[in-house]
């Protein structure tokens, strides 16, 4: 039996030897490369917490000390010593969730894969522990440098060091990167603490002190290491930042030596006040394809050959963010004006190519949204037209600053919104179905949602052209589909994708549900209905046009992978109600929850968004039966 086979639970970590906890952290790795490799997910950041996380688990009590996980996508190794050793179907359908998951163990407590978060949760949980009198229990977050760029965690770290009466240890996992190389004034100075001369040299020399003792020496030191790196990393530092802040602070410590990172986790468990326990790793340890990739060291991985590294994808499309960073480039290429600003994701969103042409015309703000919509209104009022390329679900924290900064002061600014929609195997912290229903009731907001390449070379362009609002391109996940061309456009710039004169159906399909929408009126079309398929480009406002085919047809359905309430639907509603126009109309679209990970596909069919079920539920309310589609997706899901 291999050591790993042995653990079902942290406490089967107690009696573990230290050559056992070698072999486990080697185990491990092993595992995470063998398993990852054939579902995807996130390997780079778990194979740098081996160690940290066997650490934590051997030093607390897990349930009973509470462990946070920011961001939550380095939970893996958390996950298999909590006896949870399937990840046959990780990310999948009824497999584990590639992000903390109550519904999968009592020692999973946050959801949420936004970063930044955790030491919020962990000032609340320690708050709520000391005044219900349970002074005996820890609380663990662990945080990554690049979450330290998110002003959610200095908020917290302000009230934390407020009150010191909580036993709370903050471990900072520095390993120089968020998804990428960690930018600012912040990692700036990290860089300095982590490759500081001082500490390194008298660590070094300790050790080759120890060793002119021989076997007793190296016995004695091997013993006392994780004492001599906070002794030594103390005396070298002091560490200034954090001891301003009045938390206690331990570090560096190196983060794949377990024995050093148990002995600083064990001392800072002693003390009845909060700790910051600085642990230095490098992210894709004991994985040379992950060490040799510069770009994000495999960060998130598909489906991959587990000794090479390389992608086993056959026959992809070209992705969204590809095809909007060449249009992009091209548009910068004749406009000044234009500048990306990306929070810490440069690749994933599409800017690379725009800052390897013009480097000065990007923007990495770090993980802060709300600094960069905010900064982006400054950078519109100087003169410049910026895009703020950005995942839909991240953009949900700074719809203050979309409302308030950018929209108030009538702002020139462009969001493009990727992995808008359903996302698929991230889960419900990450699906991008809020944008439509959050975003349209900020005044003066115009998002199109393109359903090919060639709209979305066009709305981009006609994006950066508004001079007077924010504008919002929304982009879903994954591969760009075949063109979709049009019958016509009409005046204000609705296309017409296919027509019927009979006057049966309109459909209004939102951006990449034109192909659904197509599908649907095919099958309409052989039950002897006739349909009308639309795509508005610009969702919001409603176009006028879509008022005046309204008028003309029987029912009207919109189709949108949004939620339904709050959505284009539901606008379109009201403005026919505003013009008096009384045709019915179906609003198909997500509900109102938290979808579960699974495939699009399989998310979309169970919400009632699969072209057959749309078809089958129009053709019932055509023909007089009283099952609207939104009941019968509703009860689908449910």
């Amino acid at each position: 039996m291999s050591v790993l086979d042995s653990i079902r639970g942290p406490r089967d970590l107690d009696g573990l030897t230290r050559e056992q906890l070698t072999r486990l952290a080697a185990e491990i790795r092993e595992f995470l490369i063998r398993s990852v490799s054939k579902t995807g997910g996130h390997l780079g950041p778990n194979l740098g917490v081996v160690e940290l996380t066997i650490a934590i688990h051997r030093v607390f009590d897990s349930p009973r000390d509470a462990i946070v996980f920011d961001t939550g996508h380095q939970s893996y190794v958390h996950k298999l010593l909590t006896g949870r050793k399937d990840f046959s179907r990780l990310r999948q359908r009824g497999g584990l969730a590639g992000y903390p998951s109550r519904a999968e163990s009592v020692h999973d407590i946050v959801e949420s894969s936004h970063a930044s978060s955790s030491l919020s949760w962990a000032d609340g949980i320690s708050r709520a522990f000391h005044v219900t009198g349970q002074r005996d229990r820890h609380v663990v977050a662990v945080v990554g440098d690049g979450a330290l760029t998110g002003g959610m965690t200095w908020e917290a770290l302000n009230n934390i060091s407020d009150d010191n009466n909580r036993r709370l240890v903050i471990v900072v996992n520095d390993n120089g990167r968020s998804y990428a190389p960690t930018i600012g004034g912040l990692a700036h100075y990290l860089n300095e603490v982590r490759t500081r001369r001082t500490y390194r040299d008298m660590y070094l020399g300790s050790k080759q002190l120890f060793d002119r003792f021989g076997r007793p020496g190296r016995a004695f030191y091997r013993g006392a290491r994780g004492a001599l790196h906070g002794f030594l990393g103390r005396f070298a530092y002091n560490d200034r930042m954090y001891s301003n802040l009045d938390i206690k602070y331990l570090g560096p410590i190196d983060g794949h030596d377990e024995a050093a990172v148990e002995q600083a986790l064990r001392q800072a468990k002693q003390y009845e006040l909060p700790v910051l326990v600085h642990v230095i790793t490098e992210k894709g340890r004991g994985y040379a394809p992950a060490r040799n990739d510069e770009a994000d060291q495999f960060h998130a991985v598909g489906v991959i050959d587990p000794d090479t590294g390389l992608s086993l994808a056959t026959g992809a499309r070209k992705d969204w963010a590809d095809a909007f960073g060449q249009d992009l480039l091209e548009l910068a290429e004749h406009d000044p004006r234009i500048v990306g600003i990306t929070a810490a994701m440069l690749r994933p969103v599409g800017l690379a190519p725009l800052a390897e042409r013009f480097p000065a015309r990007v923007i990495d703000v770090g993980i802060a949204e709300q600094h960069a919509a905010a900064s982006a209104a400054g950078l519109a009022f100087g003169g410049l037209h910026p895009v703020f390329a950005v995942y839909a679900t991240f953009l949900n924290r700074a719809f203050d600053q979309v409302l308030m900064d950018v929209a108030l002061h009538r702002a020139g600014v462009t969001f493009v919104l990727h992995r808008a929609g359903i996302t698929g195997p991230d889960g419900a912290s990450h699906h991008g179905m809020w944008d439509l229903a959050v975003l349209q009731i900020v005044p003066g907001i115009r998002i199109a949602s393109p359903r090919d390449a060639d709209t979305l070379a066009a709305e981009l362009a006609e994006a950066v052209a508004v001079e007077d609002a924010p504008t919002v391109l929304r982009l879903p996940k994954g591969g760009v589909p075949a063109a979709i061309p049009a019958l016509e456009r009409l005046e204000d710039g609705v296309d017409v994708l296919t027509r019927d004169e009979r006057g049966d159906v309109l459909i209004v399909a939102v951006g990449v549900m034109a192909q659904q929408a197509l599908e649907v009126a095919g099958l309409l079309k052989q039950e002897g209905i006739g349909a009308t398929v639309v795509d508005p480009r610009w969702a919001v406002p409603i176009a006028p046009s879509l008022i005046e085919l309204s008028a003309q047809h029987r029912l009207v359905v919109t189709i949108e992978d949004g939620v339904r309430v709050g959505g284009v639907g539901t606008r379109l509603r009201q403005d026919l109600r505003a013009a008096g126009v009384d045709t019915a109309l179906n609003e198909v679209g997500l509900p109102d929850a938290f979808l579960p990970h699974a495939e699009r596909a399989e998310i979309l069919a169970d919400a009632g968004l699969a072209p057959a079920q749309i078809a089958r539920d129009i053709v019932d309310q055509m023909r007089g039966a009283k099952l609207p589609a939104a009941r019968a997706a509703d009860a689908r899901v449910r």
